[in-house]
């Protein structure tokens, strides 16, 4: 797989390229900030985009913006994006502008340094999958804890809507919580019929609609502050 990186730590990225390399793909830049970053997209044409959420000059948004605008003009480009801390409002801002959008992923740093983890989310959302944190996901849900559609969810639909989103299939969630894939399928069944989603046969689909409902009242508005997360999942 072709892969683009933009992330201005120099440790950090010679670390993602040794990583990638090594799990036998090709990083064809690594860019330190976003100053030529569509023009070396074009040039290079990756299959997949890595951007570090804060970068130069003012290292607040240029890399959420940078996302941004990579999704508006190619919006089949899967992304990968990396933030030190959960910054709920970029996630809101990233998963609300998915619509029928290619591949995204939303990670801690930290994620990194499980190297087997890390490329496993790699390559599944270069195959289509979203991957999302699952400390990013569990602040979308707080926050919209209070909604009624959301207090409705039993204990364990919300631990299945969490897993669903963080990309995992249903055969994993059935393995992980010692459920049968028929059981897996009803709890989601449940999960969409009370929040009011229409369930599909897009996994991908579904996981956006959901997480995208669950954070909507939370976009544009002062993100919580960042909280640290270590390496536990």
């Amino acid at each position: 797989m072709r892969i683009l990186i933009c992330e201005d730590s120099v440790l950090l990225r010679e670390g993602l390229v040794r990583l990638l390399e090594d799990a036998g793909h090709t990083v064809v830049a690594a860019l330190p900030d976003a100053t030529e970053l569509d023009e070396t997209v074009d040039a290079r044409d990756p299959e997949l985009c890595i951007l570090d959420v804060r970068l130069p000059p003012t290292f607040v948004d240029e890399g959420i913006r940078a996302a941004l605008s990579l999704r508006k003009r190619l919006p089949q480009l899967p992304l990968l994006v990396l933030s030190q801390y959960v910054e709920e409002r970029y996630a809101s801002d990233l998963i609300a502008a998915q619509g029928s959008a290619g591949p995204l992923g939303y990670l801690l740093k930290d994620r990194v340094a499980d190297v087997a983890e890390f490329i496993e989310s790699v390559q599944r959302i270069a195959a289509g999958s979203t991957v999302l944190d699952p400390e990013v996901v569990a602040q979308l849900l707080t926050r919209r804890s209070q909604d009624d559609r959301m207090r409705s969810l039993t204990d364990r639909e919300r631990t299945v809507l969490a897993m669903i989103a963080e990309g995992r299939s249903n055969q994993a969630i059935a393995g992980t919580l010692f459920l049968s894939e028929a059981s897996v399928e009803k709890h989601i069944t449940a999960i969409f019929q009370k929040l009011g989603l229409e369930p599909d046969e897009s996994g991908n689909r579904r996981v956006l609609a959901a997480i995208a409902h669950i954070s909507s009242t939370g976009r544009g508005g002062s993100p919580a502050g960042p909280s640290q997360t270590g390496t536990n999942r």
